[in-house]
C-alpha cells in the first residue's frame, strides 16, 4: 500500500504544472565564478577563435545558466577582448557539454548588441 502511495505522489508530480517548468528550463548559475564555469567559457572563444581566426581573450563571465539535455547547456554571457584596439566586448555563448564523455560541443556564440 505505501508503495502505491509513494507511487501516485511521484506520477502526480510529473504531470503538475510546477515540475513541467523546471524540466528542461534554464536555472541560474550561483556561482559564476566557479572553476568549471570559467573552463566552459574559456573553451567557447577557444573554439570561436579557432573557427574565426580571430583573437578573442577571456576576461570574466558577466551571468549564466544551465538546462539539463542529455547533458548540460551553458548559457554564458560573456565579456571578451579583442580587435585591434583591444576593446572589451560581450557574448552569449552556448556550450553543450556530456562530463561523462568528456564531451563539449560549442553550439552558439552571439555578440550582445546594446
Amino acid at each position: 500500500m505505501r508503495s502505491l502511495i509513494l507511487l501516485h505522489l511521484f506520477l502526480s508530480l510529473l504531470v503538475s504544472p510546477a515540475f513541467s517548468i523546471r524540466v528542461g528550463g534554464w536555472r541560474p548559475i550561483e556561482d559564476i565564478d566557479d572553476t568549471h564555469v570559467k573552463e566552459i567559457a574559456e573553451y567557447a572563444i577557444f573554439e570561436y577563435n579557432k573557427g574565426q581566426n580571430t583573437l578573442l581573450t577571456f576576461s570574466r563571465v558577466v551571468k549564466g545558466e544551465t538546462q539539463v539535455v542529455a547533458g548540460v547547456n551553458y548559457r554564458l554571457l560573456v565579456q571578451v577582448k579583442g580587435g585591434e584596439d583591444g576593446s572589451t566586448m560581450e557574448y552569449e555563448v552556448v556550450v553543450w557539454e556530456k562530463p561523462w564523455l568528456k564531451f563539449m560541443q560549442l553550439t552558439s556564440f552571439k555578440p550582445i548588441e546594446y
